[in-house]
């Protein structure tokens, strides 16, 4: 625990002077501590990364955990072994309690670990890389692709969150860019390398990565006031609309003929087109009148791919 608390490590003459013993005793106890202690130089450091994390789970919060890898290995794309490995220690765990779910559990970490799974180590590294930066509170020096294939300069940037994005099927990493000196968003699917850095940061004691995604539809958030979406929903989706909570700012009202008006606040309203797109035409743009017209300049577009001229409207 100490070592953890100063991951710039620290000599065995400091661990005696902190536990108030002789150098002599630290120097006899150092040839018994577990492979993730590690000299460095003269200093005593943790791996973090082949550091075991003990925990112990009741039947139903492993079967939360396990949900939460099947959503994970459902919307992203690539291999992810550490995800694997998780699934299939829960399925160890979990074979005298519940055989049954602990073999379902375990074919959930052989399906992750599927060929049909893009692999792609430079990706892992990368993640690998920002996972060590964040949970040692390290900078790291990054470039990612641009959209016409060119790789940025190098960013000296601050990892304070990741958050995975079922829109996209990826995952993102928000934090502050000391080059931009703003905070950014990268997409880790299109960082060309992430190298750690030996330069430590706070985290502001203010951030909430849940405050500041609050009017995001996925991860797209904004500095500006978020926009008011006013959806309208025929009668014949209402109850499969009902079913699921959409976003935490929606506000549904149910009118005479049987359809829903559906009001949230989005930052950013391109971001849940395609979710709109995906109710056909049981749903209705109100409001804001861009989001109406880009829809339905995309409908007609459709309509002309399907043969319907723009006469027949």
């Amino acid at each position: 625990m100490l070592l953890l608390s100063h991951p710039e490590g620290l000599t065995a003459a400091e661990i005696a002077k902190r536990f108030e013993v002789n150098r002599s005793t630290i120097h006899r106890y150092l040839e018994d501590l577990p492979k993730e202690i590690y000299l460095d130089g003269r200093l005593r450091k943790v791996d973090r990364q082949q550091l075991e994390i003990q925990v112990q789970f009741s039947l139903n919060e492993a079967l939360a955990v396990h949900l939460a890898a099947r959503l994970l290995a459902n919307n992203i794309d690539r291999q992810n072994p550490h995800a694997a490995s998780a699934l299939r220690k829960l399925g160890v765990a979990l074979e005298d309690l519940a055989p049954m779910i602990s073999d379902h559990i375990k074919k959930s970490a052989d399906e992750i670990d599927e060929e049909v799974q893009r692999n792609d180590p430079a990706y892992l590294n990368n993640l690998e890389t920002l996972t060590l930066a964040w949970a040692q509170g390290n900078r790291v020096s990054l470039r990612h692709f641009n959209s016409n294939g060119s790789i940025s300069p190098a960013y000296e940037f601050c990892p304070y969150y990741i958050e995975p994005s079922a829109v996209g099927r990826s995952a993102y990493v928000f934090g502050w860019s000391e080059t931009h000196q703003s905070m950014r968003t990268f997409k880790i699917e299109r960082l060309e390398r992430v190298e750690l850095l030996d330069i430590p940061y706070c985290l502001p004691p203010d951030f909430n990565p849940q405050d500041l995604l609050t009017y995001a539809w996925g991860i797209w958030y904004t500095d500006e006031e978020p926009v008011d979406v006013v959806l309208k929903f025929s009668e014949r989706v209402a109850h499969r609309l009902g079913e699921t909570r959409w976003h935490r700012t929606e506000q549904v009202t149910k009118l005479s003929d049987g359809s829903l008006l559906w009001r949230a606040k989005i930052a950013e309203p391109q971001e849940m087109e395609h979710w709109i797109r995906g109710w056909g035409s049981a749903v209705e743009v109100l409001e804001p009148p861009e989001l109406r017209e880009k829809i339905r300049t995309d409908a007609i577009e459709t309509a002309r791919i399907y043969g319907f001229s723009a006469a027949q409207e």
